[in-house]
């Protein structure tokens, strides 16, 4: 609980530092809805273009891609410490400070940093789950709405558990390794659409290594009536903990690579 504490208390007085200054955050904030906004415009373009993909019409395919953008920018959010601020910690030294504090590192990372802009990018999310849900006349049960509340949650767990395969490598490199965004940006983008539309080695990629469809994809088919591979209902609630498995590897990964951490001498 007082982990919980510290991480709220540290959130919050980060979130006010940023609205110290309004007009910038209000320009940044409208620049990330832009740019997620021309997401979902490529959604919208492809639908218009090809009608379906595969057996997937209009509404199941802005189901598939809000589910995306709200597990990806929750993270990006809230997990701003690994996924933006980490590699400046391990250059500017700041990381030594870290280390001598009485709290665990992972968590004076998370504490780090916020990044409340994402805002606007939830939202767009969002907006595109209530209107892939409408437009594919999903009838809500409770297992469905609790299908949908552990993709979303085991979804966030695999995107920081991705971004931790960074913060290895930055331990080791100082500097972040752009491979590693194959499978975090690229991940993202790819899994806007539902995987089996791509070929095999994709299918394998985003099912096993980097696992956004056992996360996502097989819940939300299943939401939708429309049961990836025909799988059966039950793994709509076994396969998203691969998330919650990917960042506990993840974690001990990262903890393990600490060891082993130089100082840059800063």
């Amino acid at each position: 609980m007082n982990t919980i504490r510290l991480y709220l208390r540290s959130m919050g007085m980060l979130i006010r530092c940023q609205l110290e200054y309004p007009v910038s955050f209000f320009m940044q904030t409208l620049a990330q809805l832009v740019m997620e906004g021309g997401e979902m415009m490529a959604v919208i373009l492809v639908i218009d273009r090809f009608g379906h993909l595969g057996q997937w019409e209009p509404g199941n395919l802005f189901f598939f891609f809000g589910t995306m953008s709200v597990c990806f920018y929750l993270t990006e959010m809230f997990g701003r410490g690994v996924t933006g601020n980490f590699p400046y910690l391990v250059r500017s030294g700041q990381l030594d400070t870290l280390l001598l504090r009485p709290r665990g590192l992972l968590t004076q990372v998370l504490c780090s940093a916020v990044d409340p802009r994402r805002i606007t990018c939830v939202a767009v999310g969002v907006t595109a789950l209530v209107l892939g849900s409408r437009m594919s006349s999903i009838a809500w049960t409770f297992p469905k709405a609790l299908a949908m509340a552990e993709s979303i949650l085991m979804g966030c767990a695999l995107i920081l558990g991705l971004f931790l395969i960074e913060a290895v490598f930055v331990i080791f490199s100082v500097k972040s390794v752009e491979l590693v965004n194959a499978l975090t940006y690229g991940g993202r983008s790819a899994c806007e659409y539902p995987v089996d539309i791509y070929p095999r080695p994709l299918r394998i990629l985003f099912s096993i290594v980097a696992p956004f469809a056992m996360v996502m994809h097989v819940p939300c088919s299943w939401i939708m009536d429309r049961p990836l591979y025909g799988w059966p209902a039950w793994t709509a609630f076994v396969c998203p903990l691969s998330g919650a498995l990917v960042l506990g590897i993840m974690v001990l990964v990262f903890y393990r690579a600490i060891r082993h951490y130089r100082s840059t001498g800063s």
